[in-house]
């Protein structure tokens, strides 16, 4: 844990460390399969972290719903500040719906804490497995310690809404570069020095240039 809180000091950025938080908890809790970090904002479900492509399914289903227990642990709905599903594979009495989703999208068990300092709540930081039964009392410690973690690096700024909007920028970006790179043969290296040059000489934001780009692939130009 001493190591991994200077791996996360090193970090440049609230977004890098948050993405090393949800890489730590698949690397250090055993049985953990996936972790990312949920924010509730405006009602809508927003992923800031994740590791493993099962957690922006799950945080989609939640925010689709209207409930699962990272949707509502985020938000404050039952004012819990932790939760552990043992076994998805049984109904569950509670988020009926997400159980039966959570299941096709084979998650076995769950396990979550909330974000929150003294005076604010920032989201969930939750653990996916795929078999049920992976997460015991054991791992709670752990969880704690990363989730507060991860919420020292929020409480720093009032940047949800700014981290929406980059992971945003960085999807339309990478999208971008992607269509550059296959249609030109160009290595990652040189498409983002395009999408730079474009920017700087036409004066345009980064993002804007890559969703310029990604919307004339996407209608054939």
């Amino acid at each position: 844990m001493a190591r991994l809180a200077r791996d996360l000091l090193a970090q440049d950025s609230v977004q890098g460390t948050l993405d090393a938080i949800a890489a730590a908890a698949v690397r250090l809790v055993d049985g953990c399969d996936a972790a990312g970090i949920l924010a509730v904002r405006k009602g809508r479900a927003v992923t800031l972290a994740a590791c493993g492509d099962v957690v922006r399914d799950c945080d989609r289903l939640q925010g689709e719903l209207g409930e699962g227990p990272c949707f509502d642990l985020a938000r404050g709905a039952a004012g819990e500040r932790a939760y552990r599903i043992e076994d998805l594979s049984r109904p569950q009495a509670s988020w009926q719906r997400f159980a039966a989703g959570a299941r096709e999208l084979g998650v076995g068990s769950m396990s979550g804490v909330l974000l929150y300092t003294e005076d604010e709540d920032f989201g969930a930081l939750d653990l996916y497995a795929c078999r049920p039964g992976a997460f015991g009392e054991d791992v709670e410690t752990a969880v704690w310690l990363l989730a507060s973690h991860a919420a020292v690096a929020l409480s720093s700024t009032r940047t949800i809404d700014q981290l929406e909007h980059a992971l945003e920028s960085r999807h339309a970006i990478g999208e971008a570069m992607g269509m550059l790179m296959e249609r030109h043969r160009f290595s990652e290296e040189e498409a983002f020095d395009v999408l730079r040059r474009i920017s700087q000489h036409h004066n345009l934001k980064l993002r804007d240039v890559a969703r310029r780009i990604s919307g004339a692939g996407a209608d054939g130009g």
